[in-house]
């Protein structure tokens, strides 16, 4: 049993409540039950012992990690790998289908490229808002192109020539396939792929496989990250 008690003087024991939460922390893996005595003593366990205790916070189980066996084909990776609808009849069908990226521009072109490469369209539709806000003809100052700011050199890994970086489809094609690559390369941690799509894989690499301490790549995965559970299925 893991329990934690704390006792608080009379005059702040309105506050017991909000102290829970902040004693919380050590059970982020399981649900959290408080018990407030008479004298203001605040109790939490994650194996409640007394009728008295109420549940207070309850472990995200979505969030729980899965076996990769149970993603069904579906790269959706690291600490993500649940934040989709595996387990329901055909969790790749609603992926695809999902309501929240209807009227997204270019859907049917992520869509293509995602079914092709196993990635949650969510995932892209994230990592273009983040990159170019859906302009197509947008360019930064690196030299990064159209929709998904795909840099010339990559494209060509992928068949994709320079002057066809500002087509949706190819653009899409190539940012997808590349990151797909990268969360393979980074055995599906999504936010080393993340890094290495903002920083360059090297940056990664030569960063113990960290994300780099760059003030523009630490501002970018979380913002990703961000925009795609914002739209994922869930």
């Amino acid at each position: 049993m893991r329990r934690l008690g704390r006792r608080f003087p009379s005059q702040v024991r309105t506050l017991a409540a909000a102290s829970v939460l902040a004693c919380a922390a050590p059970f982020a893996n399981a649900n959290v039950y408080a018990l407030v005595e008479e004298d203001g003593t605040v109790r939490l366990s994650n194996t409640p012992d007394d009728p008295r205790y109420k549940l207070y916070f309850r472990e995200p189980a979505e969030y729980k990690l899965k076996d990769a066996a149970q993603v069904r084909g579906v790269r959706n990776p690291g600490d993500y790998r649940l934040r989709a609808a595996w387990g329901r009849a055909d969790p790749k069908a609603e992926l695809f289908a999902n309501p929240l990226l209807a009227d997204k521009p270019y859907q049917d072109h992520v869509v293509e490229a995602a079914k092709e490469h196993k990635l949650d369209p969510a995932l892209v539709h994230a990592v273009i808002a983040a990159e170019s806000n859906y302009n197509p003809n947008a360019l930064s100052y690196k030299g990064a192109v159209g929709l998904m700011q795909v840099m010339p050199d990559t494209a060509r890994r992928y068949g994709v020539k320079e002057k066809e970086l500002k087509q949706p489809a190819q653009n899409i094609r190539a940012g997808v396939q590349h990151l797909a690559d990268l969360i393979d390369l980074f055995d599906g941690d999504l936010k080393l792929a993340l890094a290495g799509y903002n920083a360059g894989e090297n940056a990664v690499l030569r960063h113990g496989r960290k994300v780099p301490p760059f003030a523009e790549t630490q501002a970018y995965v979380p913002r990703v990250l961000r925009f795609y559970d914002t739209l994922r299925v869930r």
